[in-house]
This record gives structure tokens, sequence and C-alpha cells, in this order.
């Protein structure tokens, strides 16, 4: 059984939960709201749901759904960020689909349901566990004398006074062919029935009755076997559901043209045949009801030639004390197999959609941290390649999710790959995908690759880099003929992929050691976009820092809304090589050091730093002289570091003014004081 917890009060998740209430293989283990009126809270609390304001009372143990309802954004975003892996986050938009799918596909079973019992001659009425009627066909109707308006919700007792399906109801046994006497005087013969949930406990009782003057008329009828078989054939006919009949010998009857849409076996390859004539895989349910003369119901098996996948009801036909043979009602179950996988294509889809940054959550308001955002924000209305470079830590697949959900695929895939964590071979099956039998253990039908499940969306390659000189080649193929080849396949397969690539390595150097290919480094530094790290951005710190607590706040339950100057100096005078991601992690110890009734972090709460890496006024090595055996290249790259460094230094690291000073653009000057180590 499937636990679910619904998020959200108002009246869609009131309707998801009496959706769910109805069936009984989910348990709904709580609802969440701030407002303990909403609609679905007292629905809940009239369930015996449990309810609360708080998400995380319900976190333990995690359920296997979480429904978010609320229709906000930073609900749904904090929903999936919880740490609970083996729990699906699905939205309020996708549970309203689900719901919806399920209800019309359930209302058209319903409709066909209700056409069939109301055409039948025989009454029949259904109680719940309760004992109140929740069926009254218009042949009960006829032979009781109360419309079925009168008789819905109310106890059958009331209905019909000296009713056994209380009795039913309460034995759990079955009453077959018994004869009773109604009220109005009425004479039936009648058949009642204990229905069994999954657990097999008893969930209610069903009746199927008629009037004797019928039976004593049928009866000849069924003597007689050809006109049984005109009168069967007549009614089945008009079915949309497949029919199937044998005889008490089990050889096929009767059945009917829908049968023959469903199964592919025309009639000669049916009638006078032995019942299991059609099965591919599976027992043969007439054989066993002929055998128990019992009815059986919702049995799965697959049928004819094209092994359709089915689900089976079969009753028995029972004259007087003497069996005659049974009736089967075959339904496709195709349909519902689509549906599901429909919404499991969408629980996927959700899956995939991990972009969870915007550029709202960028914290910096830094001249170089500006100058990012600016280049970040143009890339994002463009298609082009973008290149993220700076060190770890410092936030590069922030800026890749900002630049997704800010460009016109916001609503398509967004697929991140870490080039560092796989092998070379595992790299490129996942990237490209392969075909069948490609390697040892490949998957029946192959698979697809990262490049193909991103087509329409962004594709993240992290630690670009650490790509190997094969891999580079092929993705170099992607880039340049927007196709990719599957390992071990011969068509190209095409692909509208967004790449954005990130690394803390220098590539120029690499391209020089002939680790990287310089054709892919063009590909690739098309829209290229450096993010400095903290230490060259230390006016963030405070905004960085307010950030990271308020994050920490909601983590560890605490109030905490300020950090002293004191505080601030001390980060200040710090280096930070691991950079944003460095600075996260000594927060959060510090606050684990803050008394829980503290609000403001003060530098008696800051962990010890290293002091070597403590900032000092900055100096550069110093060049050394050039001697008449260098090349002239290398003469004047001295040069230029020379003249550059002083200048940086003369106008105290400030790039703009830096630039302006040389004469250069800031992303040429970004380019030089990375190549010469100014960084």
């Amino acid at each position: 059984m499937q636990s679910f917890l619904i998020v959200g009060g108002g009246k869609g998740g009131k309707a998801i939960l009496e959706t769910l209430s109805s069936v009984d293989f989910v348990r709904v283990i709580g609802v969440v709201d701030l407002l303990s009126d909403a609609p679905a809270m007292v629905e809940a609390r009239k369930q015996g749901i449990p309810t609360s304001a708080d998400v995380e009372s319900f976190l333990t143990p995690p359920p296997d759904v979480i429904l978010e309802v609320t229709g906000r954004r930073d609900v749904l975003e904090r929903l999936m960020s919880l740490d609970l892996p083996k729990t699906h986050v699905i939205s309020g938009a996708i549970a309203q689909l689900m719901v919806k799918l399920v209800d019309q596909a359930w209302k058209r079973r319903q409709n066909e349901l209700e056409a069939i019992i109301n055409s039948t001659h025989d009454g029949m009425i259904a109680v719940n566990q309760r004992g109140e009627v929740t069926l009254f066909n218009k042949a009960a109707e006829r032979m009781i004398g109360i419309e079925a308006g009168q008789a819905l919700g109310r106890p059958v007792t009331q209905v019909i006074s000296n009713t056994r399906l209380d009795y039913v109801l309460k034995q759990g046994v079955s009453e077959l062919n018994r004869r009773q006497t109604l009220e109005n005087g009425l004479e039936i013969i009648t058949n009642r029935v204990p229905v069994k949930g999954q657990d097999g406990n008893v969930i209610g009782a069903v009746a199927v009755f008629r009037d004797i003057s019928d039976i004593k008329q049928l009866t000849q009828q069924v003597l007689d076997l050809e006109s049984m078989r005109s009168l069967l054939q007549a009614i089945i006919n008009s079915s949309d559901d497949a029919i199937s009949v044998v005889d008490a010998e089990g050889m096929g009857m009767l059945i009917n043209p829908a049968y023959s849409r469903l199964t592919g076996l025309s009639p000669e390859q049916v009638i006078g045949k032995p019942a299991e004539t059609d099965i591919s895989e599976g027992e043969s349910m007439h054989k066993k009801v002929l055998k128990t003369r019992q009815p059986v119901r919702g049995v799965h098996m697959k049928v004819g030639p094209h092994h359709k996948e089915v689900v089976v009801n079969v009753a028995p036909i029972i004259i007087g004390e003497e069996l005659k043979g049974s009736v089967g009602i075959i339904h496709d179950v195709t349909e519902l197999k689509q549906l599901n996988r429909d919404l499991e294509r969408a629980r996927r889809i959700i899956r995939t959609l991990e972009a969870k940054y915007t550029f709202e959550d960028i914290i910096g308001s830094s001249e170089s941290m500006r100058h990012s955002l600016l280049q970040a924000k143009q890339a994002a209305q463009t298609r082009a390649t973008v290149l993220l470079r700076g060190e770890s830590g410092t936030g590069k697949e922030l800026f890749a999710h900002a630049i997704h959900n800010a460009s016109d695929r916001k609503y398509s895939q967004f697929v991140r790959v870490n080039c560092a964590t796989l092998s070379e071979t595992l790299l490129e099956s996942e990237l490209f995908g392969y075909e069948e039998g490609a390697f040892t253990g490949a998957k029946r039908g192959g698979k697809k690759g990262l490049f193909e499940e991103a087509s329409g969306g962004t594709i993240f390659l992290d630690e670009i880099g650490e790509l190997s000189l094969s891999t580079q080649a092929k993705l170099l193929r992607v880039l340049q003929e927007k196709e990719v080849l599957r390992v071990g396949g011969t068509k190209s397969i095409p692909v509208d992929v967004r790449v954005i690539a990130a690394t803390n390595v220098y590539l120029e150097k690499a391209i020089q050691e002939k680790r990287f290919r310089e054709d892919l480094y063009y590909r690739l530094n098309v829209l290229p976009i450096h993010i400095a790290p903290l230490r060259m951005r230390k006016e963030d710190l405070h905004d960085l820092a307010l950030h990271l607590i308020k994050k920490f706040n909601q983590e560890y339950g605490r109030q905490v809304n300020e950090i002293d100057v004191d505080a601030i100096h001390a980060l200040s005078q710090y280096d930070w090589p691991g950079n944003v991601r460095e600075l996260e992690n000594v927060l959060g110890r510090a606050m684990i050091n803050m008394a829980f009734n503290e609000t403001t972090m003060k530098r008696n709460h800051i962990p010890p730093l290293d002091l070597t890496r403590m900032s000092q006024p900055e100096t550069m090595a110093a060049i050394p002289d050039t001697t008449s055996d260098k090349m002239l290249k290398d003469v004047l790259a001295e040069a230029e570091r020379k003249h550059i460094t002083q200048v940086y230094l003369e106008c105290g690291q400030n790039k703009t003014e830096t630039a302006r000073r040389l004469g250069v653009s800031i992303r040429s000057l970004y380019y030089k004081l990375e190549r010469y180590g100014l960084l």
C-alpha cells in the first residue's frame, strides 16, 4: 500500500483527498495546511486522518508520495529540496492531471457498467460495508416498487424488511438460488454474494434476483440449446465487452463480435472447441468455474494469437440445481496500461526537470558578480553554447540552472552531468546512449543517451575539462552536427540541445599540454562567463552570510537574523580557497556553536580559520629578467604580465578601472588575469 501526504488544504486538496480515500491500495497519512479550517483539513478530520501545519511531522517514516496542491512554486521547491531519496514529490498540476485522467477512465467504465446493469432483466442490489444501498438497478425498481432515489444511501433493512443481505454481509457466506417473497407479494429467486477486498475482508454484498415466473419461462428455453443460443447471441452481440459462453463440458458455445475483435479468433476457431483454446497465457477460468460452481472476478491473463492482456470475470450458469455452463466477460486492459505509461512518463519528466534555481537565488552585488549576472542573463536569451569558468565552489551550477530557467527552454528537460564522476566508457554510453548488444550487459532494446533525453531542453556538462580526448571528439560532433551516434550504432540521431559547460580547469593550458582539443574549446567558448572567486568579491560576504543563515534557520529550527560587524570582519580576513561552499560549511558550524535563543551570530561563534589562508597585502611574484635565449613571444608575454600587474595593483584590484586604463574590455582583462595567474 502506497502512503501519500497532501500539502495544501484548499478545494484541490479536498478533491484529491476524496479521490485517494476511495482507493483501497492508497493510504493518506496526513494533510498539511496553515489554515486549520481549510476544506481538505476539515474533510481529513472527518475521516480520522491526521492534520498539521508542518510537513516535518509526517516525514518519519517518509511517505512514498508527497502531493503539493498549494500551487505555490516556493512550497514545491522546498518539498523537492527535502532529503527524501525514496519519496516522489508531485506538483498540484500533475496531481490534478492524474486525478482527471483516472476519473475520466473511471466515469467511462462506470457509465458502461450502469448501461449493462440497467439493461439486464435481473434485479440487482448492492450494499457497502455499513449495509447502505449503493446499487439499485431498473429491474429492482420494477420488481420491488421503489425508485432508486428512495433506496440509495439508506440501510437495506429499511428498503426491504425481510432482506438477507445484512446476514450475508455479516457472515461473509454466499446464498445461491434462494427463493424469497417480497413485501408486495412478488416471488423471486436470488443469489446473494459477499464482496471481499484485496485483504480478504468483506467490504459489501450483492444480490441478483429475478421474478420466479421469468425463471419458469427461461427454464424451458435453456432446455432447448438452440433457442438459448439464439437468445444469448442477440443479447451479447450488442455489448462492447467481449463475451464467451461454454457449456457444462467446457466446450465453446457462444462468442460475440467484440470477442473476435479483442482476441483475433473467429467463431470457427472457438465454438465447439475446449474453453482453453483462446488462452495464450494463464489458466482457463471457465474450467475453474465449472468445477467449483463459484464465480471468479478480476483474473489477469493473455488471450489470442497476439497475447492480448485482459481481465476476465466468469460466472456459472445454473438452472434450478443443474449446471448448464458458464459465461465470461473479458475486458481489454490495453487502455489502462497506456494510462499507466503516460502517468509514469509524467513522473519521469518531474524527476528530470531539476533546474531549481533562478537568478534571484544568486547572491552578490559586487562589481564582478553584477558583470557575470549581466552576461548570464544575456546568454539566456540566446541558444548559443555557454562556458562557465571559475574555481570550485563559486556557484557555476547555480548559473547553469538560472540560465535554463530564464530561457525559452525552461519548460523542457534540464539534464545535469558531472563529467568527472564517471569512467570514460560509462560516460560515453550515458551521454550518447547505446544500441542493444553494444557491450556485455547492454539493456535489451538499447538505451537513450542523456543528449537524447535532453532534446528540446538544456544539458549541463560540469567539469568539462576532465573529458577524455575520445569523448571530446564525440562531443564535438554533437556540437557541430546537432546529432548523436549511439555506442554500437550506425545511424545518427538528430538532437536539439542547448549546451552549458563548466570548468575550473585552465583550458588554454590544457590545450598546450594536448589534454584538451582546441577545436572543441572554440565550440564551447562561444559565450564565456567568468565567475570570480569569493576572495575577489569580499564585499558580497555580508549578503551571502545572511542568505546562508536564513537557509540554516530552516534546517536547524533557529531564529538567527543578523551577523555582527566583527564576525564579518573576521570572515573578510580569510582567502576562502573553497569559495562559497567553504563559507557555507563555516557558517553551518558557527550556527551549531550558538545558543538556541541567540539571534545574532558573533565573532566568537565563528570556528578557527586556517591562518595560512588569511589575506595578506597582494604581492605578485617577481618576474624574472628576460634572457637572450628566450623567444620573442615569451618576452612580450612577460612584459605584458608585468605591466598588467602594476596597473592592477595601482587600481586597488578594481577590474573596471584597470580595464579602462589598459584600454581593453572587461572580458579581455579577465582572460589575461586568469592567464597570468593573477586571479
